[in-house]
């Protein structure tokens, strides 16, 4: 076991050397010392480890030279650093947090460097996990803290300090804000709650998530290396765009116009219009529209590159929500509403302006069909039949059949998992185990696909997924 004893010494020669001896006696080792002779003369904190018998003796043989200070024995002390700005009365913040919370300083060392920034050690003396708990999620709102040393077997400190780290490192990978840092950590705690409730273990869903990062993460700048595939259709050019993180993006070229079906992660905007320019020279002065297939982040994070979205009426109702500060579909299941928040901060997800959606529907969905007709969608001459799944996936999944160019976009109503490259196979193994489903209700899920599939039976057609090289119907 661990224990920190805060003994009061006599200042003389020998004083420590006596306490050292009665350590050493009982085979407990001593794993830190803090000790300031300007703050106070007399008091020590010595960190100790050994088994809980010979701590005990231990702590009877100081009580006897009168070496224990009568409060707060059993008292453990947490090593902290707080990151500050290199600038007059940055620590004051900090040191009046821990006023307010009677928190005891043991230990203090302060170091400035060349990168505008000082790292403040500060030893605190903990009696109530709880209320360092609290005093960590309330600091960690003005600067970065990191926690060097505490007693693992208090669980509460040991959560805490768990998704403190867990959120101060993911935010190096992405370069997220404070603010955005703590929202992760508010994420974080939310899966530990749930996980909790459910007694399961939240450490693989954050192995998970880290790795959803990572994932993100890597794949950008150079690293961004899509699969790229092109069509020719009856009378226009189609290249279907593969990202390693996130859903397809359809580009159809005809009369120096543009339509696009979805876009993919926000996060990959420089790396996605690269694409867009080599694949179409004049893309940025030629007329740009897309469709939406469902709301989900990887398949609309880039509207602001077009002059309209065009989407089913559900999904300009999952966006309104969004702009009005409530849940959106997703965010009804808790367990998706903490990928999607997380998801949300990590992709750099910004909330489309209404005023570009243009709604699409001739008719509403009918509630008793797994796939029903909503209305058409004309681009250049070419018509697209718009059906409105059941919600399975998600509220508002589209599928858009054009019969004249034998190719239908389905969303993720219909994917090629059989067709994933290794990167996206690694990414799309994420999202089902940390948001137990991808489907909001996998029983209508299938039946929307069914309905699908019999739909395009009797047809040869390019099926264009939401994920997944674009196939032959009956060649998959």
């Amino acid at each position: 076991m661990t224990k920190t004893f805060i003994t009061k010494m006599p200042d003389k020669p020998g004083a420590f050397l006596l306490a050292s001896r009665i350590f050493s006696a009982q085979g407990v080792n001593i794993s830190r010392v803090s000790y300031n002779k300007a703050v106070d003369v007399n008091t020590l904190f010595i960190d100790v480890t050994g088994s809980e018998v010979a701590i005990a003796r231990v702590s009877a043989a100081l009580e006897k030279l009168g070496y224990l200070c009568e409060q707060n024995v059993n008292t453990n002390v947490i090593l902290l650093n707080f990151i500050l700005r290199d600038v007059p009365g940055a620590v004051t913040p900090v040191l009046e947090i821990i006023s307010n919370y009677d928190f005891n300083i043991s230990y203090i060392s302060a170091q400035g460097n060349s990168s505008g920034y000082q790292n403040f050690k500060m030893g605190l003396l903990v009696e109530n996990p709880n209320r360092i708990s609290r005093f960590l999620e309330e600091v960690s709102k003005i600067c970065e803290v990191r926690v060097i040393d505490y007693d693992k077997s208090e669980k509460t400190l040991d959560n805490t300090v768990f998704y403190l780290s867990f959120a101060s490192g993911i935010a190096s990978k992405i370069g997220l804000s404070r603010e955005e840092t703590n929202e992760i950590i508010a994420y974080s705690n939310a899966i530990m709650q749930l996980l909790d409730e459910r007694n399961e273990s939240p450490f693989k869903t954050f192995e998970y998530i880290g790795k959803y990062a990572d994932l993100l993460a890597k794949n950008r700048g150079d690293a961004f290396n899509p699969r790229i595939t092109s069509f020719e259709l009856k009378d226009a050019r189609m290249h279907c765009i593969e990202p390693p993180c996130g859903s397809n993006s359809y580009i159809v070229i005809k009369n120096d116009h543009i339509l696009c079906v979805d876009c993919g992660f926000a996060i990959y905007r420089d790396e996605m219009l690269k694409v867009y320019r080599s694949l179409v020279p004049g893309f940025d002065t030629m007329r740009k529209d897309i469709i939406l297939t469902h709301t989900d982040l990887d398949h609309c994070g880039l509207l602001d590159l077009f002059d309209r979205t065009y989407l089913c009426r559900t999904g300009y109702t999952n966006f309104r929500l969004a702009s009005e500060g409530k849940p959106t579909y997703r965010e009804h299941n808790p367990f998706h509403a903490v990928h999607y928040g997380i998801s949300l901060i990590l992709s750099r997800f910004q909330n489309p302006s209404l005023e570009k959606l243009y709604i699409i529907n001739e008719n509403d969905r009918d509630p008793e069909q797994p796939l029903s007709y909503i209305g058409r969608f004309e681009f250049e001459g070419m018509t697209f039949t718009a059906y409105e799944g059941n919600g399975g996936h998600v509220p508002g999944e589209t599928v858009l059949l054009c019969d004249e160019q034998d190719i239908v976009f389905t969303g993720d109503v219909l994917i090629n998992t059989n067709g994933y490259t290794k990167e996206q196979a690694d990414f799309n193994l994420l999202a089902p185990y940390l948001m137990t489903s991808v489907n909001l209700d996998s029983e209508k899920a299938t039946s929307a696909r069914k309905a699908l599939l019999k739909l395009l039976s009797s047809k040869e057609i390019l099926i264009c997924g939401g994920h997944g090289i674009p196939w032959k119907n009956g060649n998959k």
